[in-house]
């Protein structure tokens, strides 16, 4: 029989994510932790071939700042540097 868990905080929820890989958990992880105000992530191994699961806290009462422009979002991470007309 399973034990019942405790409810997160109120304007908390508790995120699992199951991937097949840690690099495609954290990449969910860090959109989530994005948007919102996050614990950091808690990694355990995922059935037996290799995948991972990966906990965290999410506080949905405090965002991790205001979600960026989609032109911003979808520039290359790179150093970008302005051009003269761009002033």
């Amino acid at each position: 029989m399973r034990h019942p868990q405790p409810l997160p905080a109120a304007g908390h929820a508790e995120v699992r994510i199951v991937a097949a890989t840690p690099e495609v958990a954290r990449l969910i992880a860090e959109a989530l932790r994005s948007r919102f105000a996050a614990t950091e992530q808690r990694s355990y191994p995922a059935g037996g071939e290799g995948g991972t699961r990966l906990h965290l806290t999410v506080d949905t009462t405090h965002t991790a700042g205001p979600p960026r422009p989609w032109l911003v979002t979808s520039e290359s991470s790179g150093y970008r540097r302005l051009q003269a007309d761009e002033m």
